[in-house]
């Protein structure tokens, strides 16, 4: 992240106006640019903190305010069709028979965390495409759950450790996010029944016999999430009690220099319990605890692109090199806990992270239709096949292939990646306006200003280009529109119907526009981007490529080998009788031209690399090497040293500079996101004398 989140600190939630000046572009007209909304103010028309709550400087929508278009579109019909979609025909997790998520009695074969992990992005898919048979499958879990509920208030699986017979709620956390998008969409009374009765049943369980094994306890930062959707929507006080006692009971993400736990999906969703108990407490130290967490990880093992960290599945003391990799579960926990903070705090940065995670890392996990996934992925990875590669990878088995049938956390929970991220594209903001937070092609409806009902349509190719025409569609009315402005943009500018404002955007901030807006009215926002050399370090001092929220990788040609899906499987996999591999079918992919190459930086970047604009894929899918619309070639040189190791990896980083006797050569380097083999974080060749 950058550096600006690095100067946050327990001031980052103080929200005030930052006196830049404001600049009349018509008659009315206020712009201003501020470091964080103003939260003195209650919007009337969303759901923020209810007091003694901190007020939340950005305010969720509902589900179905924002509608995806353009290539965000284009995902999500990819997942729609592809394996989230299709995924309870297939994980035997999500079968109906003997399953104990639609039992009222909560026993049953399978009832964990699958359920819920899937449904989480199927069912926001559904409403987003308000598609009748897959909002009726979600119906059949959901009309499950709430059917579950016992006197006692719990709900669900009856799941309990055998060791010592107390309940595991983590599933229920789960499912708790299912109910909340549920009941924005239907304002079904049941759930908050529900969710009522169960809270009371939670705050009844003795603390000793409460959140009491591994991941529960590292997680109930999600159990927190929702007593606080709950109490904003009840003001029930017993909830804060509850909030309390959630925290006591979840492990200590406030430890100085150090993680209670090293797991990567852990600390991915964990680190931001303090940041969420700080708005009960409105403590300092709990929110800049929150920051340390996320930067003592990336001290450690983030001195890599893409905004991840190298875990494999646990963080290990000497394995920081790009080549060690992330779960897809991490990137998508990542993704959501940025977007929550960025709710809470209205740090831009949290964007930027979230933007860096889903252009970078998140595509690569996934086959180009989204029917087939891998568990790891990495910044460095120059082949994705089916053999273990243990110990070089912290985990024993084919973790680096596509495979629709395996890995079992992942192969659910990705599902939620890319719908939470369209539904948090835009926030509402405590003075009735509208922030566009996030950027992406979409579509918002909401209501501001007065009440008045307004649509908005964000028309971009971002992130590759800088470009983003917003047009305003509606009545007459007045409320300010707030736009982000990245921590890597220090020349952004924006222009009202074709006229540019004066008004110079500094980074790391919000340009807040309030007008009276009519039927037609458009902003442009300008994002120039340049190709920028970005140096880790403290990791091989090691080089990437950016060129606004996107960084570059290598051009590797890559060759796809199909496979049986359940004879390249994991071991805990399992699948329906009626799966057919066949038409769900893994792959390996190995790479057909060189990757072993140290970039040439001796000469003045502007220079020596050039960005080449392609045309836009006709398919509106720029994640591939085929159809990338953006192309920057550099200088390098080959190393012949560099090549895969024992464990038939891409060998550990050479350190910079390196020596290298070979020819210069021109090199292609396309978006990281669009490379599912790739180098991303290059040596850096030696000078020559």
């Amino acid at each position: 992240m950058k550096n600006a989140l690095r100067q946050i600190g327990f001031v980052c939630l103080i929200c005030f106006v930052a006196g830049w000046g404001i600049f009349d572009s018509g008659p009315g007209d206020k712009i201003t640019v501020v470091d964080r909304p103003d939260t003195s103010r209650t919007n009337d028309f969303y759901i923020g903190d209810r007091a003694p709550l901190e007020p939340a400087a950005l305010l969720p929508l509902p589900i179905g305010s924002v509608q995806p278009s353009g290539w965000l579109l284009e995902i999500l019909k990819r997942q729609r069709d592809g394996l989230c979609g299709h995924l309870n025909e297939i994980s035997i997790w999500l079968s109906k028979d003997d399953n104990a998520w639609l039992n009222r009695d909560g026993k049953g074969q399978y009832g964990w965390e699958e359920v819920p992990y899937w449904l989480r992005g199927y069912l926001q898919l559904a409403y987003i495409f308000n598609d009748p048979k897959m909002i009726a499958e979600s119906q059949v879990w959901i009309e499950g759950v709430l059917n579950s509920r016992r006197p006692d208030g719990d709900f669900g699986p009856d799941q309990r450790f055998s060791d010592d017979g107390t309940r595991d709620f983590w599933a229920n956390m789960l499912m708790l996010y299912c109910l909340e998008t549920y009941y924005e969409h239907s304002h079904d009374p049941r759930v908050i029944d529900l969710m009522t009765r169960y809270f009371k049943f939670q705050l009844s369980v003795p603390e000793s016999r409460f959140l009491t094994h591994y991941w529960q306890k590292m997680r109930g930062g999600d159990d927190l999430y929702s007593v606080y959707w709950l109490y904003n929507r009840t003001g029930d006080g017993f909830l804060l009690q509850l909030a309390d006692k959630i925290h006591r009971c979840t492990a200590n993400w406030e430890l100085k220099d150090d993680l209670p736990n090293w797991h990567n999906v852990n600390i991915a969703e964990g680190f931001r319990e303090p940041a969420e108990h700080y708005l009960l407490t409105h403590d300092a130290a709990e929110l800049q605890a929150t920051y340390a967490d996320f930067h003592e990880v990336r001290k450690r093992y983030g001195q890599v692109p893409g905004g991840m960290f190298g875990a494999d599945e646990n963080c290990r003391p000497g394995y920081s090199d790009p080549r060690q990799a992330i779960e897809t579960c991490g990137m998508v926990e990542q993704m959501l806990s940025d977007e929550l903070l960025l709710g809470i705090s209205g740090d831009p940065a949290w964007a930027d992270n979230c933007e860096n995670v889903a252009f970078n890392m998140f595509p690569a996990a996934l086959t180009p239709d989204m029917r087939a996934l891998r568990y790891l992925t990495a910044p460095n990875m120059v082949v994705g096949d089916s053999k273990n590669h243990s110990p070089g990878i912290g985990n024993s088995g084919p973790f680096l292939m596509m495979n629709p049938f395996s890995s079992r956390c992942c192969q659910h929970n990705h599902s939620m990646g890319w719908p939470y991220f369209n539904k948090h594209l835009w926030f509402a903001t405590p003075d009735d306006g509208l922030c566009a937070a996030i950027y992406a092609p979409c579509a918002v409806s909401a209501r501001a200003g007065h009440g008045t009902k307004v649509a908005i349509e964000e028309s971009t190719h971002y992130p590759f280009t800088g470009s983003i025409v917003f047009t305003f569609h509606g009545k007459r009315t007045t409320f300010p529109l707030y736009l982000r402005i990245p921590s890597w943009c220090d020349s952004a500018s924006v222009s009202i119907n074709r006229k540019k404002i004066t008004v110079f955007p500094k980074a790391d901030a919000y340009v807040r526009i309030e007008r009276r807006w009519k039927d037609g009215d458009t902003v442009v926002l300008n994002l120039p981007m340049k190709p920028v050399v970005q140096r880790w370090t403290n990791n091989h001092d090691s080089a990437s490529i950016n060129y606004g929220p996107l960084t570059f990788s290598l051009k590797i040609g890559e060759r796809y080998v199909r496979r049986d899906s359940t004879a390249t499987a994991i071991g805990d996999s399992r699948w329906q009788k009626n799966a057919d591999p066949s038409k769900w079918p893994s792959c390996e992919i190995y790479p057909t031209t060189p990757w072993n190459y140290g970039l040439v930086l001796n000469r003045d970047c502007d220079e020596s690399m050039r960005v080449t604009k392609l045309p836009w894929p006709k398919n509106n899918y720029p994640f591939t090497p085929a159809d990338a619309p953006i192309e920057i070639t550099a200088t390098a040189r080959q190393i012949p040293q560099w090549t895969l190791d024992q464990y038939e990896l891409c060998g550990i980083l050479p350190v910079s500079p390196v020596a290298s006797d070979c020819p210069e050569q021109t090199i292609t380097l396309i978006p990281m996101g669009a490379t599912r083999l790739r180098i991303s974080a290059f040596p850096v060749i030696k000078a020559s004398n």
